[in-house]
């Protein structure tokens, strides 16, 4: 599974790496929503929390779903501007103006994109337009209780509307608390922005995006770039550009704009130290499937102790040897069981560190 994106013509100059305060505020929102995703940030969003006015506080409950779930599109809302070569204003106030340039429609089908189950990566009508999709929109958000059902008929009867309110929230977030934390990241993240734009210039991008997760590569035909993720995804930069948008509120988050019609935008954290070699899907996927099994959960309680040979394990498990071997060789090929040789004996031993890391790489895999 990996979201792709077809960057065939894409010229170098058309790549730009480039922080968003409003990507930053809209992480912000998703940490204090969803503290468990983020634990280095509790202490961050305790005392956010704490100071929070309490009617700032409700209205933040009020449309939650923009970005407690996942993080919706209206937070790079630039990427569907026209041309496809929008970049990040410097300030809120600019980002909100290029959010107030996205038609209806777009406002609409983005705020709106895990309520009613869009098709994402393909044109088609929106809810404004098909009745159909109006009405298994405000299903879809009634199963999610009252209150994203009232948000959903209004921004549905009247988009203006709440494109207005969603404006002056943003920016009372922005004076309550955002203000403040914004001023002590942008530097980090204009560093971390022209690090990457000078690997661009002079190693190019495949340099570029290893340096933004190893969870992101480039093809050897230049004419892909695969992020590995839990989910399935196509796009193209097209006639457009490519955006790199580094947060650092956003950890374990690497996510992907990959909507119809919109600027491809790769949102990456930075700062993290777990970040130096994330498990692909597929190495967590074998080492799950590997540990899934009865005989091998046996196998690793005897080798986390000890080092056994494949002797030793034939005669404590009552197995032969060839089915102790095929056990020990599905272990190994997922990292779990490290071999050495001494003299004429090899020993398996389980690396208790690997299994250990299983529950946190787990989570970062999920939550990528």
């Amino acid at each position: 599974m990996s979201v792709r994106i077809d960057i065939t013509g894409l010229r170098p100059e058309r790549v730009a790496v480039v922080p968003s305060p409003l990507a930053e505020l809209g992480m912000a929102l998703h940490a204090l929503s969803e503290p468990g995703h983020h634990p280095g940030l509790q202490g961050w969003a305790t005392g956010v929390t704490a100071r929070l006015d309490s009617h700032l506080a409700d209205r933040m409950c009020e449309a939650d779903f923009l970005w407690r779930t996942t993080f919706s599109d209206l937070f790079l809302g630039y990427a569907g501007l026209p041309g496809g070569t929008a970049l990040p204003g410097s300030t809120l106030a600019e980002e909100l103006d290029l959010l107030d340039k996205l038609s209806d429609e777009q406002f609409v089908d983005a705020a709106l994109e895990f309520t009613c189950a869009l098709s994402y990566g393909s044109p088609g009508p929106g809810p404004l337009t098909d009745a159909g999709l109006r009405r298994r929109a405000l299903e879809l958000a009634a199963a999610r209780g009252p209150q994203q059902l009232r948000f959903s008929e209004r921004l549905l009867d009247d988009p203006p509307r709440i494109r207005a309110w969603l404006r002056q929230f943003l920016l009372d977030c922005d004076e309550a608390f955002f203000a403040e934390t914004w001023s002590r990241l942008r530097h980090q993240l204009a560093a971390d922005a022209r690090h990457k734009t000078e690997l661009l210039r002079r190693k190019g991008l495949a340099e570029a995006l290893a340096a933004v997760s190893p969870a992101v590569t480039l093809e050897e035909s230049a004419e892909r770039i695969v992020v590995d993720k839990l989910g399935d995804g196509r796009t193209a930069t097209a006639d457009g550009g490519l955006l790199l948008v580094p947060t650092s509120l956003g950890w374990p988050h690497l996510m992907v704009l990959h909507r119809h019609g919109w600027q491809p935008v790769l949102h990456y954290p930075v700062g993290s130290p777990e970040m130096a070699a994330p498990p692909s899907v597929d190495q967590l996927t074998l080492r799950m499937t590997a540990l899934s099994h009865p005989v091998r959960m046996r196998l690793c309680r005897s080798l986390a102790r000890s080092a056994f040979t494949t002797g030793e394990l034939t005669q404590t498990h009552g197995m032969t040897a060839p089915e102790i071997s095929r056990h020990l060789s599905v272990l190994k090929k997922a990292g779990l069981v490290t071999t050495r040789r001494r003299g004429r004996y090899v020993y398996h031993q389980l690396d208790v560190a690997m299994v250990a890391r299983l529950g946190s790489d787990f989570l970062e895999g999920i939550l990528r």
